[in-house]
């Protein structure tokens, strides 16, 4: 292939896409770059398996540590399991994709997109999205494309296309938007609280700059000889889908008309309907009857064709009617039902919100900042993470039993997306210095279990007397389109979310949205829709707040009383060696001492957690005396801890001893140190000199009765 180089520039931040370089025996290669991440992406086509009824789409992102010259630590010396973000990266770049692809598609397709390239300024996320539509064109495969994705950031009052590490950090908004020539197929967000119109304005504003990319894909393409257009096949067995739909769609428009709320029983009356009006047909008929051949050459037929008679009749009754399966207006949302402390109070702070047949369980606890989880890596620096948001989602909340396996790429995408909601109204380290996680269980699951996670999380957390700055709500918003007919659906249940084409989640407090994540099932919506779906949103989310407020208004002001409590003390860096000791032995005493846990950050923060208030006063006082910073004439009321024939050792702050030279306790000859004190008496001492090896010398001399009433009131205080 010839090779290609083409560069396309947003405000000064060029994107280059360097094409027949790389990889030549894969079906589509690119390396797309800026600055000076670089991320090569492949699309790999193989011939489909037999029985597949769906499209095994495979997409596979990779960090490799010579990206950012780096090598690879532990034995083996090479890049192991990989951290969440490489898994909401990929979840990125395989959402805008899927629904792109033609719907009669069966063959294995692979994308994988590897970052050999990165700098400490551009993100490689949305540079992958991009890449993998290139590839897959110049694969030459079934593409409605192209596609592109742009990260939109707001710093200031001004909307930035692509923003770098530092301008997300410290911007409002980072939003990630993907465009297809038909309008906008996903988007991802997370906000300060914005409203509504700022964040319809950034995703137009966005998807702007993505039709920019689009444009130039096709210059390629064209300049390739490679064509875009896609031609539709015919579906594969006429008369088999004649004979179900002819038997099937009466019932199943009974079933739906009933307005069923439990999906339980709506779903066992299709399932009767399917396995007495159409299965136990096709079994009567002649074994050489054409649909019976058809349906057995194929034993996923006959479930294909009675879910889209399904979606049919469901779509019409939306459109037509008005009305849902549920028999809810397009607007209503199902009921709501919070409780809080539903755990015994070893858990920290608990909730269970019920949203129709959607039920989570969230528990918060608060921990130490030892407990923090470590994100920093070799190519990604950054500080540890002090919320964490894990989302659980077992076979039982769907009625289902399979084997119990690690979170997939959907528990983790959803943790992440309802993490992203929370953290804007999040209390500060230094206000609250706890590190909190939440677990989302989901018991039951009817549609939108993430927007139901970020609701039973803020009734949690403020349960568990966190500080929230506002609380915040979710709901999930839907999508029916024929044609020109549009229709946006609110709190959408599963079978909507199943059988539609949108699935768009909003979270936010009162203020504005925290958090967004659009799905598509169609090749793209027009701006204007989606904006009626942000705003559409917003009275479901107030009404759901209310709802939540009404159990629980304000963060408790008292944590449990298994929670730990926490005392911080900011010390200089210089005595952070003198706090751990050689080898951790004095921190180690300290800790066995009081019982305490004391973490120490390299700015020089100490905290000191345990549930025992006052042996945690104690542990705090010791290191606080520890790195006092004492100066000749300082006045102290001490305690004797040990006697030596030329002195006497005194406590004068917890952890901080001095001697007395036996010259230094009275103005007059004194032959033994007995003679004056004993082990655990009271003195009141001056601080004599601290030499330069950092002893401190005492005396009892010269020390005048007003020093020594303020050192008396300085201890009781």
């Amino acid at each position: 292939m010839v090779e290609i180089d083409k560069s396309i520039s947003f405000d000064g931040r060029d994107i280059r896409l360097k094409i027949g370089l790389l990889a030549p025996q894969a079906g589509g290669a690119v390396l797309i770059q800026s600055g000076d991440t670089a991320v090569l992406v492949t699309a790999t086509r193989s011939q489909g398996r037999e029985g597949i009824d769906f499209l095994p789409l495979l997409v596979d992102y990779e960090e490799r540590l010579y990206a950012g010259g780096k090598i690879p630590g532990g034995f083996l010396r090479r890049e192991g399991r990989p951290p969440e973000k490489v898994t909401l990266t990929g979840r990125l770049i395989d959402r805008p994709l899927r629904p792109l692809f033609p719907s009669w598609l069966r063959d294995d397709i692979q994308v994988v997109a590897t970052t050999v390239s990165m700098d400490e300024q551009v993100p490689p996320d949305v540079l992958a999205v991009t890449g993998a539509s290139v590839a897959i064109l110049l694969g030459k495969m079934p593409f409605y494309g192209p596609m592109a994705a742009v990260r939109v950031g707001l710093v200031g009052d001004d909307f930035i296309i692509n923003p770098t590490y530092s301008e997300i950090k410290e911007g409002e908004l980072d939003l990630v938007v993907a465009g297809s020539p038909d309008g906008v197929i996903m988007v991802e967000a997370g906000a300060n609280q914005l409203p509504e119109q700022d964040i319809i304005e950034a995703i137009d504003f966005g998807y702007e700059a993505a039709c920019d990319l689009i444009q130039a894909q096709r210059e390629i393409m064209a300049e390739l000889g490679i064509d875009l257009v896609v031609e539709e096949r015919p579906s594969l067995d006429s008369a088999l889908e004649n004979f179900i739909r002819d038997r099937a769609q009466e019932p199943i428009r009974t079933i739906l008309s009933r307005f069923e709320k439990d999906k339980t029983i709506r779903n066992a009356a299709l399932d009767e309907v399917k396995a007495n009006a159409v299965e136990a047909a096709i079994a009567e008929l002649p074994e050489e009857d054409p649909v019976k051949l058809a349906a057995t050459a194929n034993t996923k037929a006959i479930g294909n064709v009675f879910k889209d008679v399904t979606k049919k009749i469901m779509r019409q009754q939306i459109l037509e009617d008005g009305v849902r399966v549920d028999g809810r207006k397009l607007d209503e949302v199902r009921p709501v039902s919070c409780r809080v402390g539903v755990l015994p109070s070893r858990v920290h702070g608990c909730a269970l919100f019920n949203r129709g047949l959607t039920q989570v369980l969230s528990a918060a606890t608060l921990g130490t900042p030892g407990d923090a989880q470590d994100l920093g890596d070799d190519l990604h620096p950054q500080q540890d993470k002090r919320y964490l948001h894990h989302y659980n989602f077992p076979p039982f909340s769907v009625g289902e039993t399979k084997p119990m396996r690690s979170p997939g790429r959907r528990e983790i995408g959803h943790g992440a997306l309802a993490e992203r909601a929370l953290l804007p109204v999040l209390p500060s380290k230094e206000d609250f210095p706890y590190v909190i996680r939440v677990v989302s269980e989901i018991l039951s699951s009817d549609g939108s279990t993430s927007m139901g996670s970020v609701c039973a999380s803020t009734l949690a957390l403020m349960d568990a007397g966190v500080p929230l700055s506002q609380p915040v709500s979710g709901a999930a918003m839907g999508l029916i389109k024929e044609g020109d007919e549009v229709r946006i659906l609110t709190d959408i249940q599963a079978i909507e979310d199943f059988l539609g084409d949108m699935d768009f989640k909003v979270a936010g407090t009162d203020t504005g949205i925290t958090a967004l994540q659009m799905d598509m099932k169609i090749k793209g919506l027009p701006l204007d829709v989606i904006a009626t779906a942000i705003r559409q949103a917003k009275p479901a989310r107030l009404h759901i707040l209310e709802r939540m407020l009404a159990t629980i208004d304000t963060p408790r002001k008292e944590m449990s009383p298994f929670a730990p409590r926490l005392l911080t003390l900011k010390i200089d860096p210089e005595f952070i060696g003198l706090v751990i000791g050689p080898g951790g032995k004095t921190i180690k005493a300290i800790t066995e001492e009081t019982g305490v846990k004391i973490d120490i950050e390299d700015d020089g923060t100490v905290t000191i957690a345990g549930n025992d208030s006052e042996k945690a006063q104690r542990a705090y006082n010791i290191v606080q005396g520890m790195t006092r910073k004492l100066n000749a004439g300082d006045v102290y009321v001490g305690r004797v801890t040990r006697i030596i024939p030329i002195g006497a050792f005194v406590e004068i702050l917890p952890g901080k001893e001095g001697m007395i030279h036996i010259s230094q306790l009275a103005d007059y000859r004194v032959g033994k140190v007995e003679d004056e004190l004993a082990v655990n008496d009271e003195v009141i001492v001056k601080v004599r000199e601290i030499d330069n090896k950092g002893r401190i010398n005492l005396t009892r001399l010269n020390i005048h009765p007003d020093e020594a009433v303020a050192a008396r009131e300085a201890l009781n205080k």
